[in-house]
């Protein structure tokens, strides 16, 4: 089996535990307005590539990764199940941690068993919650978030460990309201092993220009670090909350 991929990484330090092996797969439903990486949405480009070749990297490398693992991120993995599966299947067998980072986006509950087998192969899961209404979301990002919240449910039934990783953006989604909205969802997940408060960067600018792209978000400001701080600390009264309802 063939999958299509945008590029991969071998020294990764911030896509899961670990120094880890990422492959970046080509291909997104979503249109993030701070997306930094829209040469990945396409479907239609990309490396074809097997899953084999993928593995057969990772051992090249692999003396550097023993702390680490194989992360599949994108553009949107889960859009090609199969494939994923494929790999992170090989990737076991040969006793590799593996990392989904996923916006969850394509999750459809009523038909995920192409999901679930993707995920009886996956040790941890990175999932990018963008925004918790889901109107604003799908002015953020194209799409509503129901399936996303559907699925963060779908992973706890299944006791998959879970980072939750969430984008402050000034204006956009580091309401006070909205954080504290997301942190009483949260609270729900009790495989939950780690969140992320990242503060969102304007960097891709010259990508976008690079690409003859208009640049989404051009009168948002980067958000600083302590702005993050703030919203992580919100995002967690959020869940003290919500757990002392349950």
């Amino acid at each position: 089996m063939m999958g299509y991929i945008h590029s991969t990484e071998s020294f990764g330090t911030v896509d899961g535990p670990g120094v880890r092996f990422v492959v970046f797969f080509q291909g997104c439903p979503l249109r993030c307005k701070y997306c930094h990486n829209p040469d990945t949405w396409d479907f239609h480009n990309g490396r074809a590539v097997s899953a084999d070749e993928l593995i057969r990297e990772y051992d090249s490398y692999k003396e550097f990764l023993k702390s680490g693992g194989i992360t599949a991120t994108g553009g949107e993995p889960l859009a090609q199940p199969d494939f994923l599966a494929e790999l992170f299947s090989l990737a076991k067998q040969k006793g590799i941690h593996t990392c989904l980072d996923t916006s969850g986006a394509v999750y459809n509950p009523e038909n995920h068993g192409k999901i679930d087998n993707v995920l009886k192969y996956t040790d941890l899961v990175m999932l990018d919650i963008k925004h918790i209404d889901s109107s604003e979301h799908m002015k953020l990002t194209g799409a509503g978030n129901e399936n996303i919240l559907a699925f963060a449910e779908h992973l706890k039934e299944l006791n998959i460990p879970l980072w939750i990783r969430h984008v402050a953006v000034p204006d956009i989604t580091d309401s006070e309201g909205d954080l504290f909205r997301l942190g009483e969802f949260i609270s729900r997940l009790k495989n939950l092993k780690a969140l992320d408060v990242l503060p969102y960067h304007d960097m891709a600018r010259i990508k976008y220009a690079e690409m003859g792209m208009e640049y989404p978000l051009p009168d948002t400001p980067p958000m600083s670090k302590d702005g993050a701080v703030r919203a992580k600390d919100i995002i967690m009264q959020g869940i003290k909350s919500g757990l002392k309802k349950h």
